[in-house]
């Protein structure tokens, strides 16, 4: 079967003893980098006694994945297969997607395993009480695709995560203060790493607080919503409205069952 397994987001001692065991058995790993994997597995048998696997490690990313299942789409089902992004919960953000729609499509058994994950440790450290949220990943870089996804996840109505890299977060911080100044943000930076440290404050507040710093490191940003209040009318405050029949009634059609036709003629008689 095909095992997706979560990393470490920063500190080793994050790694799960069944993520370790599955490891030991597993035949093949599949990994958005190698390299990164095999200095995983050198890690974990260094401070934790892990056996290093005689397995096969191919990689499997964004840019050669479909071509990676044509290659070795035959052999997931026979044989104990890992999957492992570089860091973090495979699949999300992550070319992982096509590995399990793959298994989905061809009936092949595959395990996603809970652990460490950025999206969730992010917003569960910024204290927002909402249980709800959105998380975007990364923006576009530049132009209008990435002035329109931002301005979305600026007014969807819901507290927003974005991934940023240390390069473009003043970028992000100085367009999300153009947008609204106000607007109240949580930064963490390198989670579970030596120098994690943890922001929040309008996005104004921020930007002084990091102007004269140099910005290193991996970021979560988590965008507050905008709190709106927003009325809604019932029957019996639409019917007392000092307005036409007409316009009246294409309201009330739209909170019931009834035609506006229906409606309008029963308002005017």
């Amino acid at each position: 079967m095909i095992t997706f397994i979560p990393t470490p987001i920063g500190n080793p001692q994050d790694i799960t003893i069944r993520a370790i065991r599955l490891f030991e058995k597993a035949a093949l790993f599949l990994c958005e980098d190698t390299r990164q994997t095999k200095r995983l597995l050198r890690l974990l048998e260094e401070r934790f006694g892990m056996t290093y696997p005689e397995a096969d490690f191919i990689s499997f990313n964004e840019h050669n994945g479909e071509e990676r299942l044509k290659e070795f789409g035959n052999v997931l089902s026979e044989k104990e297969v890992v999957y492992v992004s570089d860091a973090g919960m495979p699949v999300i953000s992550d070319p992982g997607q096509l590995l399990v729609a793959y298994a989905q499509e061809n009936t092949i058994a595959y395990d996603v395993l809970p652990g460490a994950s950025a999206v969730t440790t992010a917003y569960a450290a910024s204290g927002f009480e909402e249980g709800k949220f959105l998380f975007y990943a990364f923006l576009p870089h530049k132009g209008k695709e990435r002035a329109a996804a931002l301005s979305e996840a600026m007014h969807n109505g819901y507290n927003t995560i974005l991934y940023e890299s240390p390069h473009r977060l003043e970028k992000l911080l100085n367009e999300i203060e153009v947008l609204d100044e106000n607007r109240e943000l949580f930064l963490a930076k390198e989670l579970s790493k030596k120098y994690q440290t943890y922001y929040r404050g309008s996005v104004k507040e921020l930007n002084c607080t990091l102007k004269d710093m140099t910005i290193r490191g991996e970021w979560v940003v988590v965008i507050r919503a905008k709190k709106t209040v927003e009325k809604s009318l019932n029957f019996s405050e639409i019917l007392s409205l000092d307005m036409p029949p007409k316009p009246k009634a294409k309201l009330l059609a739209q909170l019931s069952d009834k035609s506006v036709k229906e409606w309008y003629n029963e308002l005017i008689h």
